[in-house]
């Protein structure tokens, strides 16, 4: 089994004829020390009897991240952010990249993720694109207000340029909620008012932004990246125990290469790590940093699958 984008836990479940929840997913990179978020959204049930309204979510969303409301743009999930953005400009990547974004002519606007997907490698500084893809560079300890200001203030002075620089992301990886949906671009904005233009009506789910106020109050993002350091290097670690040689990386994520049949003995153990080979990387598996639990489960696999 093929996972073109990891998080088909439901499918696999069903071919393996097993409960989801019973399996460890490690296909899919989420923040592996934040909050419950499923108690946090059982106290706003209520909310599903009312159609959304994004303006308030926008205002605080801007508010943390340090730009102003017009230069943002709620979507969603990340995935909306790529589609809206990739109608309105369209796009290039160097390969690997994330199969989402957009693949047109050497003429089109540049996209690249940051960290780098699947390396896991933050962006130097020299390096340069039209467009960044952050779902998950606030994991990696470098995201501050500051930094964003930095780049709004970029977007403003370019707001002329039908190729401004932008970001898109989104709040799965970071708060390890793909279910609700919460993506955003930011850029200069006229590029948002196009963009938006593009955008469904009820875009965003009700109860996504009746969690959003408490999700940004419960942000630990040095506390959070230092915990995933920790883990990143554990896991690290005990990979390479067990003759694996994991590439390094600044994010929730190792680039493996794998023996053959790697992935299907651990998935027959219910881990399911990501296959590569979407990304042209054959014979490589990407795996996301678990909790202390999940990597004492790994460990466990490990010990009988590499004997």
């Amino acid at each position: 089994m093929v996972t073109v984008h990891g998080g088909d836990i439901e499918r696999i479940a069903r071919d393996l004829g097993v409960d989801p929840d019973s399996l460890l997913d490690l296909s899919v990179s989420l923040n592996p020390v934040g909050p419950d978020v499923a108690a946090l959204a059982a106290a706003h049930l209520g909310s599903l009897r009312r159609y959304p309204d994004p303006t308030e979510g926008t205002r605080l969303l801007a508010g943390a991240i340090g730009v102003e409301t017009e230069c943002l743009l709620l979507t969603n999930g990340g995935a909306e952010a790529i589609a809206l953005l990739g109608e309105e400009l369209g796009g290039r990547v160097d390969e690997p990249e994330f199969s989402l974004h957009p693949r047109g002519p050497a003429a089109a606007p540049l996209w690249r993720s940051n960290p780098h997907n699947p390396t896991g490698r933050l962006a130097g500084p020299d390096e340069r694109a039209d467009v960044w893809d952050e779902a998950f560079y606030p994991l990696t300890g470098r995201w501050t207000a500051a930094d964003l200001r930095a780049t709004a203030g970029v977007l403003r002075a370019t707001a002329a340029d039908l190729l401004a620089t932008a970001v898109v992301a989104s709040l799965t990886k970071v708060f390890g909620c793909p279910g609700l949906r919460l993506g955003y671009v930011i850029a200069a904005p006229d590029l948002i008012v196009r963009v938006a233009a593009r955008q469904p009506e009820w875009s965003v789910g009700t109860l996504a932004l009746a969690v959003l106020p408490e999700l940004l109050q419960r942000a630990d993002l040095t506390g959070w990246a230092r915990d995933i350091a920790c883990l990143r290097r554990r896991l690290t670690g005990l990979l390479a125990e067990h003759g694996l040689s994991p590439q390094p990386s600044d994010v929730n994520y190792l680039l493996c290469g794998a023996p053959p049949g790697f992935r299907g003995k651990l998935m027959r153990h219910g881990i399911v790590v990501r296959d590569c080979t979407s990304f042209g990387l054959t014979g490589v598996v990407r795996i996301a940093v678990p909790d202390d639990e999940g990597i004492e489960r790994l460990s466990a696999v490990l010990d009988e699958v590499m004997s």
